[in-house]
């Protein structure tokens, strides 16, 4: 897996970060108590877990929004300043966003660094070949192991602010018990579909954790992470998947480009069999803040719906 941040913003962020803010190590637990706590985030699906755990207590800042690929994800100088200026950074973790990890390693002594991917029984992650030995990061697709990072969450801002402890405890109660009717909904769902029609076709590997947990066949045409490349030998070997499995649709993602997704609908035609584009998927990014999709719990609805109804056709 290439990393395509550079080296010399690595020096950036850390010289940004010791020439601004004072590092929470020395921040008394009294202080953030008078005031709300500033929280930087990476993917949205996370900066929804702490808008959820932290209520009103935390102002969360995101970095990445929608249509944004992590794996693929850039720091601005404008990240920089924001991870200054944060009490606690939240990120996915198991190289998800790319060399970004290595920053929030590193900053660990200035402010406080949290994966929320931390702890999930190692036993329970996706370890694919391809993928260099390194455990699939798109823990989200399954709701149960989003649980665990919900609660990662929450001991992390009882840990800063243990004065609040009782109202993040309750928001994370209340926040887990609509995660555990997710998963129900999404199982309701998938199980309307007859077990040779759960297959879904997309632009890179997100699906796999979802593909265990709901029953679903899943293929990409890229790998784990979007920075590799797909070629014409994968254009062509899906294709023939698709033909042979007469499967009906394929999707995009919101966070991936559409051009290969259409060239394996070209190639599919090609030998007679036509696919539809069933929809669009949010895999690597939630939708636009202020619509259903642009919660984690309205994206993960959409998928599963989306996946149905083209699936169902």
């Amino acid at each position: 897996m290439k990393f395509v941040i550079r080296s010399s913003l690595l020096i950036m962020v850390m010289m940004g970060l010791a020439a601004c803010g004072r590092p929470i190590a020395s921040t008394q637990p009294d202080d953030l108590a008078q005031r709300p706590i500033n929280a930087v985030t990476t993917i949205g699906m996370i900066g929804d877990i702490v808008k959820n755990v932290g209520g009103e207590r935390v102002k969360v800042t995101g970095l990445m929004g929608p249509g944004v690929d992590p794996h693929l994800y850039k720091a601005s100088e404008g990240d920089v300043i924001r991870l200054g200026e944060a009490d606690v950074a939240f990120y996915n973790g198991l190289h998800l966003e790319a060399a970004m990890s290595r920053v929030f390693e590193r900053m660990g002594d200035r402010i406080k660094t949290v994966a929320v991917t931390d702890n999930i029984d190692r036993d329970r992650l996706l370890t694919p070949d391809e993928f260099e030995g390194n455990y699939d990061p798109h823990v989200w697709f399954d709701v149960t192991l989003w649980m665990s990072a919900t609660e990662r969450v929450r001991d992390a801002l009882i840990e800063i602010d243990p004065t609040h402890t009782e109202t993040y405890r309750a928001n994370a109660e209340d926040y887990l018990n609509q995660l555990a009717e997710l998963d129900d909904y999404v199982k309701t769902q998938a199980a309307t579909l007859p077990p040779e029609k759960r297959a879904i076709i997309t632009a890179h590997d997100a699906f796999n954790y979802f593909s265990r947990a709901y029953g679903f066949e899943v293929r990409g045409l890229q790998g784990i992470s979007t920075a590799s490349e797909a070629g014409t030998a994968d254009v062509k070997g899906l294709a023939n998947f698709i033909v042979e499995r007469k499967i009906p649709a394929i999707f995009i993602e919101s966070s991936v480009p559409v051009r290969n997704v259409e060239a394996v609908q070209e190639a599919v035609r090609a030998q007679g069999w036509d696919v539809q584009i069933g929809g669009e998927l949010f895999s690597d990014a939630m939708g636009t803040p202020g619509t259903p999709e642009g919660t984690y719990i309205g994206m993960v609805k959409h998928n599963i719906e989306t996946v149905v109804e083209a699936l169902g056709k």
